[in-house]
């Protein structure tokens, strides 16, 4: 992961898709100043505006994620995890109700 936001990446994504700084302000819905601080790494990037990069980059949320220089969690990248944390938490239940059933039916 970049340590600081990667503004040659950034400039070289959005002269190849022939978009401006401009372009993701609106996109981000940020002023111009804010994009600045962006690319200045003064302002941090939320999950929606990875999210928004990546679409208007034609990249993965991983890679804006990666070249911003942060560690925002990148959309989706949780969602495995939340559902075999929920399977397994499902599972948990249910041992933990069969073995309520079998300690109630000692006498």
């Amino acid at each position: 992961m970049a340590l600081f936001f990667n503004t040659q990446w950034f400039d070289a994504r959005l002269a190849s898709a022939h978009l401006t700084r401009n372009d993701v302000a609106r996109a981000l819905g940020l002023s111009e100043s804010e994009i600045a601080e962006v690319w200045k790494d003064q302002r941090a990037l939320s999950a929606r505006d990875v999210s928004t990069l990546a679409a208007l980059l034609a990249a993965t949320p991983q890679e804006i994620a990666q070249h911003a220089g942060i560690s925002t969690p990148v959309p989706g990248a949780n969602a495995v995890s939340f559902a075999e944390l929920s399977a397994r938490l499902e599972r948990v239940e249910i041992e933990l109700a069969q073995m309520k059933a079998l300690l109630e039916r000692r006498p």
